[in-house]
């Protein structure tokens, strides 16, 4: 029997899931407690899962702001910087982890492509295992472009601050306590 289109896309977004394992996930949340403050930065769709990660983070307590808004400070030494990359090779994404990294921030640097540009400057790579538009054109893939990635760094998001909120000892009540009430 074969899966049908609505399955498939749900495969392909399990497997990518999947592709970062537990040990990952921990290193991520050693960088993200590890961090005086944090920055991020995506491009397109990735950007608005990037601005998710902020705002989980920022409900879990951390210092952390969205690279490109006015309120983003400068970083340095004992910062870090988070990009995520699906295809790699971005000028803007591969800019900015030089500015980090002349000024001593950490970079983790989030991929599905792990041989391109900016993830040999990184301190950290997490390989997400996704199609992106760098392997999308003889694809048997459901989703479309980069899809598969970018739906799997938002369920990755909330599995990330599931973890700070564990490792802080707080309680859905304290996150939700830092939420906005200007909705």
């Amino acid at each position: 029997m074969s899966l049908t289109e609505n399955q498939r896309a749900i495969a392909e977004i399990a497997a990518a899931v999947e592709s970062v394992s537990e040990a990952e996930l921990d290193a991520i949340v050693d960088e993200l407690l590890a961090a005086r403050r944090i920055a991020a930065f995506a491009g397109g769709r990735e950007g608005l899962v990037m601005r998710g990660l902020v705002m989980r983070l920022f409900h879990a307590g951390l210092d952390v702001h969205y690279q490109g808004e006015m309120t983003t400070p400068h970083i340095g030494e004992g910062d870090l910087l988070i990009l995520s990359c699906g295809p790699g090779n971005i000028s803007m994404v591969e800019a900015l982890a030089g500015v980090a990294k002349r000024d001593g921030a950490r970079l983790l640097y989030l991929t599905a492509q792990p041989q391109n540009a900016p993830a040999s400057q990184a301190d950290a790579v997490i390989k997400i295992t996704a199609q992106t538009m760098a392997d999308d054109q003889a694809s048997q893939a459901v989703l479309p472009m980069g899809s598969a990635y970018e739906i799997a760094l938002f369920v990755l998001v909330d599995l990330i601050t599931n973890r700070v909120r564990a490792r802080r000892q707080e309680s859905a009540g304290e996150l939700r306590s830092r939420h906005t009430n200007l909705e």
